[in-house]
């Protein structure tokens, strides 16, 4: 059974690997190396739950695990936050129009 993508996303060092993983594929190990104050261990635990949450691919060519990005996995979190955007949207330019009556007037600035 696959993993939540919520729960695996709620680590931040996890977060970490899949920013690394939006550049290109990596070796387990190049992932490792990027994280000396994780043990291997470690890091093939994070590497599970991803995997497990279907948020990372692995390609095995010889003895080396490449891994890389699904990014059809991060739609179904793009799409929960969708629904929260317009909420925020609107708050901001609450917040910006209540700075801006609290400013008073002032001058236009030039583009």
């Amino acid at each position: 059974m696959p993993r939540d993508v919520f729960s695996a996303l709620a680590d931040p060092t996890r977060r970490q690997v899949l920013d690394l993983l939006s550049r290109r594929e990596r070796a387990a190990g190049e992932l490792g190396r990027a994280f000396p104050q994780i043990s291997q261990p470690g890091m093939s635990r994070h590497l599970r739950v991803l995997r497990e949450a279907g948020l990372v691919r692995v390609r095995q060519e010889r003895r080396h695990r490449y891994y890389s990005l699904r990014t059809d996995r991060l739609a179904e979190v793009d799409a929960w936050i969708a629904k929260y955007r317009g909420f925020w949207e609107s708050e901001l330019d609450s917040l910006e129009a209540y700075l801006d009556a609290r400013a008073g007037p002032r001058k236009e600035r030039s583009r």
